[in-house]
């Protein structure tokens, strides 16, 4: 049984896909991606955070200084040390998993490098806070003081 030369072809590009998917998954089950474990920094080293923003509020640079949009009474000075906060916060990793419809509130920041805004939900759960970055898919967890420091603009209270 003699294939032509067109169903040749069809076999050598068949197999040569087999072999691309083969080896990708072989390259994912080789090196998989560690698990974080200690202090992990919330804001890549040296962003540039434009804007941050919780439900009802938003803080946006403007030049050297900030501004805020919402409720919250703060000067600039604040809303500086607010988002420099963030900047050089670390917090240790946690092995909890929440249900998405605890999460107490959202804190999303637009940073000049990147494309779309890194996200970070609060969940308060047995006495706890935790921190659910969305981009690393990491839960993070908290003291009541960072909370509060980390989401100032809003009233948090023990649940």
């Amino acid at each position: 049984m003699g294939l032509t030369r067109k169903a040749w072809n069809n076999v050598v590009i068949f197999s040569m896909l087999l072999m691309i998917f083969f080896l990708n998954g072989i390259h994912h089950k080789l090196n998989p991606e560690e698990a974080p474990i200690g202090l992990q920094r919330l804001l890549p080293e040296q962003s540039f955070v434009l804007t941050l923003a919780f439900p009802g509020y938003k803080i946006e640079r403007i030049g050297t200084s900030w501004r805020i949009d919402g409720p919250w009474q703060a000067n600039a000075e604040q809303l500086q040390a607010l988002v420099t906060l963030w900047q050089s916060a670390e917090l240790e990793v946690s092995n909890v998993s929440l249900s998405a419809d605890k999460a107490l509130s959202v804190a999303r920041f637009w940073l000049a490098s990147e494309e779309l805004p890194l996200s970070y939900q609060l969940y308060y759960d047995n006495q706890h806070y935790y921190l659910f970055d969305k981009q690393q898919q990491h839960w993070l967890l908290l003291s009541t003081e960072q909370a509060q420091q980390l989401f100032a603009p809003l009233s948090l209270s023990d649940s």
